[in-house]
């Protein structure tokens, strides 16, 4: 199902036909370096990523990860959605993109749509974002589309401190 459209970019549901794009994007080195290893070593753990993640929050919650493409030739270039995930209050954003369709304005453009997305379609008032201490091009484009840094946060069943960056003054959505 296609969520939304921007001038080059279209955002749909990711289905279990996205399996090989997963499998290479989940074990691309950017996302390894930055979001981090996810066990992703066969086409069936891909798959059972998309229906057991995105999927599941489709059905759970009407929005999730979506599947980013290139308008013209429908070529899958990452993901950009929203999460409601374990340890946050908030819904946050989330984005990757494989290595070779990075520093190209199509993370900027995906997730300034997102937010637009979760302001006028979902009327979320606060949205949230993590990311790794040193992943700066993460933080710079948060930056950009408008979020500020918060705090360091640690999400359950982890370690690695993470900032917290925030769209929107409210306090946490209950």
């Amino acid at each position: 199902m296609k969520v939304m459209e921007t001038e080059r970019l279209t955002l749909r549901w990711l289905t279990p036909e996205d399996t090989e794009f997963i499998f290479d994007l989940l074990n691309d080195p950017t996302w390894i370096r930055f979001i981090g290893d996810r066990g992703i070593n066969t086409l069936q753990d891909a798959r059972n990523y998309i229906i057991t993640g995105p999927m599941e929050m489709y059905a759970k919650l009407g929005f999730g990860l979506f599947l980013t493409e290139l308008k013209d030739g429908h070529i899958p270039i990452g993901i950009c959605g929203l999460i409601k995930r374990e340890g946050l209050e908030d819904v946050d954003i989330g984005f990757a993109f494989l290595s070779r369709y990075q520093s190209k304005g199509y993370a900027y453009e995906a997730a300034s749509a997102t937010m637009k997305y979760a302001s006028e379609e979902l009327g979320l008032r606060r949205v949230v974002a993590i990311t790794s201490k040193d992943n700066d091009a993460s933080s710079r484009l948060l930056e950009r589309i408008g979020m500020s840094f918060e705090e360091y946060v640690t999400l359950p069943n982890d370690k690695e401190e993470l900032k917290l960056y925030r769209y929107g003054d409210s306090p946490p959505v209950e």
